[in-house]
């Protein structure tokens, strides 16, 4: 169970990084990655669906910052920078509140894959799937609102719902990670193997392909070693992942390749 789960969630990852590193939403990500964190932790004390708990609670981030941005004034980092603060610290003031509470909500942080269930790899297998179907669907709206949003939206593309959506899969695919990467280390493996795979290449087929090939090793390599070495898998997962992004960055550095 442990590998199959490692495969989707890194192939999922691979394909929701490129739109992410192309639409410049790394930090938006993070934020993601923290606002997740109080619904799993009110979904694990009350006995909910933690996917259900994380992904509603990053939806009403990602919602919040999406509200936020567009009140004049207000700019989307700083948006963003104020959801990933909120986030956390409900989340960590939620979880120190629950003094008799014996279950190590600290797994959520980090990720635990060596104990997911067959559940877990079917929500896994779920979401890999939706998000590959929609992002093939509106694949030529997702290229030409990352490149060219005055563009898109003079061609009457609705940009605003294009944008909404993308921030909707990231969440989707942020709540999948948490077995595997925990909330925190999920953006690892998000972003640095898109992130490595664009030193390597401007074509948006290769990048995807290459993207989704690294984070699946990142995934599998990771849990090897976490085996091989007893460490913990999640920090090995996103380690892993960090270092392909260095040594592609060094490469691409020192020969100028691209492909």
């Amino acid at each position: 169970m442990p590998w199959l789960e490692a495969i989707l969630v890194g192939t999922v990852c691979g394909l929701i990084g490129v739109q992410v590193v192309l639409r410049r939403q790394a930090f938006f990500t993070m934020a993601m990655t923290h606002a997740t964190f109080p619904g799993v932790v009110i979904a694990a004390v009350t006995g909910l669906n933690l996917y259900l708990g994380g992904a509603a609670a990053g939806v009403l981030a990602a919602l919040a910052v999406t509200a936020l941005a567009r009140r004049r004034g207000h700019d989307h980092s700083t948006a963003t920078a104020v959801a990933l603060a909120a986030g956390f610290a409900l989340g960590v003031a939620l979880m120190s509140a629950q003094n008799g509470f014996t279950k190590d909500l600290t797994a959520y942080l980090t990720g635990s894959i060596l104990t997911v269930a067959p559940s877990d790899v079917w929500v896994a297998a779920g979401v890999t799937a939706a998000v590959a179907l929609v992002l093939a669907a509106l694949h030529k709206e997702l290229v030409y609102t990352a490149f060219d949003r005055d563009g898109a939206r003079a061609a009457g593309y609705r940009t605003g719902a294009l944008d909404l959506l993308v921030l909707l899969l990231i969440e989707a695919v942020v709540a999948t990670a948490v077995p595997a990467a925990g909330t925190i280390l999920t953006l690892a493996l998000v972003v640095a193997p898109a992130g490595a795979a664009r030193l390597w290449t401007g074509r948006l087929g290769t990048m995807t392909a290459l993207a989704t090939a690294i984070a699946v090793g990142s995934a599998t390599g990771g849990l090897y070693l976490s085996r091989a070495f007893d460490v913990a898998a999640g920090g090995a997962i996103s380690l892993l992942a960090a270092a392909c992004f260095v040594l592609s960055a060094l490469a691409r550095r020192n020969r100028g390749v691209t492909w």
